[in-house]
């Protein structure tokens, strides 16, 4: 990340490749040969789907992270180049993280995800702080040494974001990401009851989106009602793969955020980029633009 660029989001963590098999149905049968349609790989992961999907909603996103000197790094570098969205990395010999997704006829997803870096990887912490100063946000991804970045946000009087994923409500990895953070958004996956309830307690935000796949998400705001958004399905975008819907709807989250717009507008913003993502095969290909979801907005209105 070269030059004094004004950031409007500063992601910190989450790019890799993914390798998409689409197969006939999950869970697969007991064989030991699926034939499978083309298996393709893409430029991925959720700070990537944040980043790629602020970008695309006419924002100004930056990311930086840890990726490897390999076959995979170079293209993270080179598409981000052609993209033109500001990145700086620190390259490890544990390489580029990856996954490969499996992804049934109905957009059902089962990722295998390879963090490969080592636990307790920790980074010098330039690799954010000049960013950080010219950011207005900053979305945290629960990468084990993006944690280290939160403290800084902080001190920089940054809002702050996480995605928490498919927190269980107890494991500590996520606990420092849960609490530091203002906007948090979690998977309703495996969050037990009471789990909402903990990091309104525990930390800082003033909201959580719990997001719950097809049943839509859930807005709790501190000291409000809960409000469900249910998903929307676009007749002319049918359900084809739901990786990277989380991603899409963080991103126009934070993109009306960031404009002022109440938080319920910001949650119908996130339910339709959402389904926008649904339907485009593969992962983080065809994210909602700004003039898209105005006019996918205003029709729901």
């Amino acid at each position: 990340m070269t030059g004094q660029v004004e950031l409007d989001v500063l992601v910190i963590g989450g790019v890799g490749i993914d390798t998409i098999v689409r197969v006939p149905g999950l869970p697969l049968a007991d064989v030991d040969t699926v034939p499978v349609e083309p298996i393709e790989s893409y430029l991925a992961h959720t700070g990537h789907g944040v980043a790629l999907g602020c970008h695309l909603l006419g924002l100004q996103s930056g990311l930086v992270d840890v990726i490897g000197n390999d076959p995979e790094g170079a293209r993270i570098r080179r598409e981000y180049d052609e993209l033109g969205i500001p990145l700086r990395v620190v390259l490890h010999p544990s390489g580029t993280r990856r996954s490969v997704n499996l992804v049934s006829p109905d957009g059902r997803r089962l990722s295998m995800y390879d963090g490969r870096h080592p636990q307790g990887l920790r980074v010098d912490p330039n690799l954010w702080r000049p960013a950080l100063r010219l950011a207005q946000h900053v979305h945290v991804s629960i990468m084990d040494f993006a944690r280290d970045a939160l403290g800084d946000a902080i001190a920089a009087d940054r809002s702050i974001s996480t995605d928490l994923h498919d927190w269980d409500g107890r494991n500590d990895h996520h606990k420092d990401f849960a609490t530091a953070s203002d906007i948090v958004f979690v998977s309703t996956t495996a969050l037990p009851p009471d789990g909402v309830d903990w990091i309104l307690a525990n930390g800082r935000a003033d909201v959580v989106v719990a997001m719950a796949g097809a049943d839509g998400s859930y807005l709790h705001v501190r000291g409000k009602p809960v409000r469900h958004f249910p998903a929307i399905t676009f007749p002319d975008r049918p359900v084809v793969d739901t990786n990277g819907a989380g991603d899409a709807y963080v991103a126009a989250f934070l993109a009306r955020y960031l404009d002022g717009a109440p938080w319920q507008d910001a949650a119908t913003a996130g339910t339709v980029a959402a389904s926008w993502a649904c339907g485009s095969a593969g992962t983080h290909t065809n994210l909602i633009t700004a003039e898209e979801l105005a006019v996918r907005s205003r029709r729901l209105g």
